[in-house]
């Protein structure tokens, strides 16, 4: 997978490219598609919940064509994000 880096739309200093490239690769990441119901010529956006190497849970959202990767919006999971990832997790491996 390649991420487009260029004229990323957030502070790229305060969570990284290479932290969020990391939740990625989180093999318990949770990908999900939102709903869009009346917009079906939109980019489809999808939503992304994985933790980095040193364990920092990141919500993400981006787009893909199925090789490349652009990340519109990257931050700390909340506290509920979290709960949610540690759940399915558990549901799934558990």
């Amino acid at each position: 997978m390649e991420f487009d880096w260029g004229d990323a739309p957030f502070d790229l200093e305060k969570t990284t490219p290479r932290e969020i490239e990391e939740s990625f690769e989180d093999p318990f990441a949770i990908r999900l598609l939102p709903d869009e119901g009346d917009k079906p010529d939109r980019e489809a956006r999808y939503f992304t919940l994985g933790k980095s190497m040193h364990n920092r849970p990141l919500f993400s959202v981006f787009w893909t064509d199925g090789k490349n990767y652009r990340v519109i919006f990257s931050r700390e999971m909340t506290e509920e994000e979290r709960g949610f990832y540690e759940r399915k997790n558990a549901e799934f491996y558990g």
